[in-house]
């Protein structure tokens, strides 16, 4: 909470600008201008090459007073509004977060609104709102092609590694990675012509070289731990942590390259202790693992797929008495958790396209969407607690 009465204390420095909004709105607000102002600050937020807008509620700018506001107290009326919302703007996105804070002993509501994506313009009930100083009004041509017609990030696991070759990568990875390609690809190419093909045709085939270079994505996944510097600055590690009741580091490891050998060394650290439940009717107990491997593998390699590795940030994995914590740097492209649950079907884009599809080539993620959503699913049937996200962000002005 902290973080975000340091926010609004920035945000209350400056006066409303095309990506702050500050609205009285002392009990009620229409929801309708609500979501044409969501509008209209994702779009400039994107213009601005910003990474989200704010909307201030139970604050007077004019006469820069707080006066707190009662809209839509409480946890279920705020999801209530966003799912709401959700349904009349762009790809369904919606409020990255709203957070009730007290400043001055009054309640003041923060609304984080996300850019809308690169190459799309932010729509509420099919019209697309900008604004012009702090007057909101639709968003006119220019800026809606500007928008329309931005390049694509490039991805930066597909670039070239101009110094490296096949000696830079990992035998035993290589191999592990082309058993993986013939169990994924079993249905379309026979195992016999995977085997025939030389190590430049099988990373060709993989997405993992391209006109006879190998990419960055390849020296992530398959690299000898001393290619990495051949990436730097990126930071390719993952840090596991034990930590106790206390929070008190007892142990930790760092891992490098190969990725695609690293995770099961990770695998390997936690404490993964058996659990027994008795189903009713009988003495003999059910067992099972505290933590589904399924479960672990699948946020682990999220982890990797999915980390801006221009940060230069490692990856963490925290194991507690009870708990594993997982972290990345990047920011979360669905926007909100709700978001990647409801969407239906795959992402329409990935930060790391080609380290992605070298992933779902070696069996290690899939694209179609549905591995939070099999996460909650495999916590629900084993009747364990469902996961927690933090979706942490900068404030930026």
């Amino acid at each position: 909470m902290e973080k975000y009465i340091d926010i609004f204390n920035k945000l209350w420095e400056h006066s409303e600008n095309e990506v702050v909004e500050f609205k009285k709105a002392e009990t009620n607000f229409d929801i309708d201008e609500l979501g044409k102002y969501f509008s209209a600050l994702s779009n400039e937020a994107n213009l601005r090459e910003h990474e989200f807008a704010w909307i201030v509620f139970g604050v007077w700018d004019k006469k820069h007073q707080i006066i707190g506001t009662s809209f839509k107290d409480g946890e279920v009326a705020l999801n209530r509004l966003k799912q709401d919302m959700s349904q009349h703007t762009t790809d369904n996105l919606i409020f990255r977060d709203i957070v009730p804070i007290e400043v001055e002993g009054k309640r003041v509501l923060l609304f984080q609104v996300p850019a809308s994506p690169r190459n799309i313009v932010m729509h509420w009930k099919g019209v697309a709102y900008g604004r012009d100083g702090e007057s909101l009004k639709p968003l006119n041509q220019a800026k809606q092609d500007a928008i329309r017609q931005q390049p694509p990030i490039p991805d930066w696991t597909a670039q070239l590694v101009p110094n490296a070759t096949i000696n830079d990568l990992d035998e035993l990875a290589v191999a592990t990675a082309k058993v993986m390609f013939k169990k994924v690809h079993s249905s379309s190419i026979p195992a016999e012509e995977i085997d025939a093909w030389t190590t430049e045709e099988f990373l060709a085939n993989s997405m993992m070289m391209r006109d006879g270079q190998i990419t960055r994505a390849a020296i992530l996944l398959l690299g000898k731990p001393l290619s990495i510097q051949k990436i730097h600055p990126a930071v390719a590690q993952i840090t596991w942590t034990w930590e106790d009741e206390e929070g008190i580091v007892q142990d930790y490891e760092h891992f490098s390259i190969p990725f695609i050998l690293t995770v099961d060394k990770v695998l390997g650290k936690i404490r993964n202790k058996t659990m027994r439940e008795l189903p009713g009717g009988t003495l003999f107990p059910d067992t099972m693992k505290q933590y589904d491997e399924y479960t672990i593998r699948e946020a682990l390699h999220n982890a990797i797929a999915h980390q801006d590795y221009t940060l230069q940030q490692r990856i963490v994995f925290v194991e507690g008495p009870s708990t594993l914590y997982y972290g990345n740097g990047g920011s979360f492209i669905p926007g909100t958790i709700e978001n990647a649950l409801e969407h239906k079907g795959p992402q329409f884009h990935y930060r790391n396209e080609c380290l992605c599809r070298g992933m779902v080539n070696f069996n290690m993620i899939d694209t179609v969407g549905r591995g939070i959503k099999k996460i909650y699913t495999e916590q629900r049937n084993r009747f364990f607690p469902m996961p927690d996200y933090d979706i942490d962000n900068e404030l930026v002005l």
